[in-house]
């Protein structure tokens, strides 16, 4: 049996619907027997936000979507349209072992602290250097989103 290559994505924008993506092709990739990594840095971080005190998600502070909708509008448009929310594949990412990081750097750059994090969606700490080293051992695929 052949190895599947990891597929390792680099989650740099915070704009809704490429963190939205990023989650969708990560939990295809997952289900067919794919390693996937998952590396999230920049504002992408910010999906990462605890729930608000009102409920209202952390990652409505995700930028709009190209369709210039609000995160939660456009995540309830794609929910109606019988598309996975952005919980949905989160979790889906969870349940098939996508391996989630957060850049300690991208952390520091947006000025977020690790208290700030929901603790419901298991993520490691790390960096670029440890990101590269471990996609270069493993012959990963790189995507930059």
């Amino acid at each position: 049996m052949t190895t599947r290559r990891r597929l390792s994505l680099i989650v740099f924008s915070g704009d809704f619907d490429r963190v939205h993506y990023a989650f969708a092709m990560a939990s295809a990739a997952a289900a067919t027997d794919r390693p996937v990594t998952l590396f999230f840095s920049g504002r992408a971080l910010r999906f990462f936000l605890a729930e608000a005190n009102d409920g209202t998600p952390g990652w409505e502070a995700l930028d709009p979507a190209e369709s210039g909708q609000t995160p939660i509008e456009r995540n309830e448009e794609l929910g109606r349209d019988g598309i996975g929310t952005i919980e949905e594949l989160a979790l889906a990412c969870v349940e098939l072992d996508v391996a989630l990081y957060r850049c300690d750097m991208g952390v520091k750059a947006n000025k977020l602290d690790i208290e700030m994090f929901r603790t419901d969606i298991p993520t490691r700490s790390g960096g670029l250097v440890s990101f590269l080293s471990e996609a270069e051992k493993e012959d990963s695929q790189i995507v930059f989103i």
